[in-house]
């Protein structure tokens, strides 16, 4: 039996793509182990998204080659991934000792590079195949209650920050078919909550008995056709592919969780003109609003950049304002900071180093706040909890609410994987703490 290591940087999507490369490595003849050290194959699935992504990636493959050398000689290293589609032959010139380089929309041919290998000292795909990568994957194994399904994949927004359209390529949106197919045998192994996935996932725009589905419309579908499935949810959004089937499935279809992860990146006007984001502050709170008529109770999560090229102390301040006004229960941001081939790589009003760390600061202080305000509105109410994991503390096990609130308990891990409802007593920034009900 062969034994193969998987490690997945960044975002949900390449986790998703993490357990379809096992599954279809499973086919052929592969187990999953938990150490590299363990491993014939190790693959670095990589995200291309954060700062020093190339930095991490080339760390992590210096240890890697330490293993190699001293423990397991025979050990193959994989680079896959946004980071491996970005840099290709580079990588082989900065670790020689890397077999394999391939990118996100080619690791369905996995089996075939490996064969090569048997012929070659390292081999290389990060072609845009005219085949789709999931005609050519085997049904997911699902290994716990909750499932990623990707419905749509590549953006064609060129945000002027972000490398995805060169990583991911243009959007292609999964035959509405194939998706139900997914979800139907991921819920036959017990799987009752399921994320759907894109980077741009309410551009969705797939095809069904000869109509064009909207997200939204896809989500009346998955809700008629599985009334059992008790939790769905979907991200990455973009605010100009909300639309107003998509606004009514929030207030129509109960299985669809009141959350919703909504990018803005910036408060300024002339920040997000600067983006390219296609959209104004006034039509994002706009969007806000008519989410909240049709599902008054829904949170938000959103992303912040700081210190984008051109920010003033002003244009900061207003989304300082935003971050107030919107009163986000979770939200991720981040400094600024440059990727190659990206237009707004070469902008010359960069900002500096120090001004981005205060600016950040400042973002994340009014975050925590706004998140600490809203969770202790929770204190004293009942919520049903997903558990999914053992939490850190001793005889404590974690779980989500349906507003992805982390919540803890302390009650016996024989819960893992079951939904219980949940008294919640305390409330910290980061997460709620609360009792079983009775």
């Amino acid at each position: 039996m062969k034994t193969v290591f998987v490690k997945s940087y960044g975002c949900q999507m390449n986790v998703y793509d993490s357990d379809r490369m096992l599954d279809l490595l499973k086919v052929h003849g592969y187990q999953m182990v938990s150490e590299p050290k363990l491993a014939d194959l190790v693959i670095l699935n990589t995200c291309h998204i954060r700062e020093k992504a190339e930095q991490k990636l080339y760390s992590d493959l210096g240890r890697l080659n330490e293993t190699k050398i001293n423990e397991n000689p025979g050990m193959r290293i994989a680079v896959g991934g946004c980071v491996g589609q970005a840099l290709g032959n580079e990588i082989f010139s900065q670790a020689p000792y890397v077999s394999m380089v391939f990118g996100p929309q080619t690791y369905h041919r996995l089996p075939e590079m490996l064969h090569q290998l048997n012929d070659r000292k390292r081999t290389i795909d990060i072609d845009f195949p005219e085949e789709v990568k999931f005609d050519h994957l085997p049904a997911p194994q699902a290994s716990s209650k909750s499932a990623f399904v990707s419905v749509q994949e590549g953006c064609d927004k060129f945000c002027t920050f972000c490398v995805v359209p060169y990583t991911r390529g243009a959007e292609y949106s999964r035959p509405v078919q194939n998706i139900l197919n997914e979800i139907s045998a991921l819920m036959d192994q017990g799987v009752f909550e399921i994320y759907l996935l894109g980077q741009n996932v309410n551009g969705y725009h797939g095809e069904h008995h000869g109509k064009t589905y909207s997200l939204g419309r896809l989500i009346y579908e998955i809700a008629d056709t599985f009334p059992s499935l008790q939790r769905l949810r979907y991200t990455t959004s973009h605010p100009m592919d909300m639309h107003d089937e998509l606004f009514n499935a929030h207030g129509d279809v109960p299985m669809l969780m009141p959350f919703l992860h909504l990018p803005v990146q910036s408060g300024s006007n002339k920040i997000l003109e600067k983006m390219n984001r296609k959209h104004t502050v006034q039509q994002y709170i706009s969007i806000i609003e008519n989410l909240r008529k049709k599902r008054p109770d829904i949170h938000l999560s959103s992303d912040f950049i700081c210190g984008f090229p051109g920010e003033s102390d002003d244009d900061h301040h207003q989304t300082v304002n935003l971050i107030k006004t919107i009163q986000y229960s979770q939200a991720y941001s981040f400094k600024y900071s440059s990727r190659p081939g990206t237009p707004a790589s070469i902008h010359e009003d960069q900002i500096s180093e120090d001004i981005k760390s205060e600016r950040l600061a400042e973002v994340q202080k009014t975050i925590t706040d706004c998140q600490l305000s809203m969770h202790k509105e929770f204190i004293g109410k009942t919520m049903p909890i997903l558990f999914d994991r053992p939490s850190k503390k001793d005889h404590q096990i974690l779980g989500k609410s349906p507003y992805m609130h982390s919540v803890h308990v302390d009650a016996d891990i024989s819960l893992i994987h079951t939904i219980q409802n949940v008294h919640i007593t305390s409330a910290g920034p980061n997460s709620l703490h609360g009792v079983l009900a009775l």
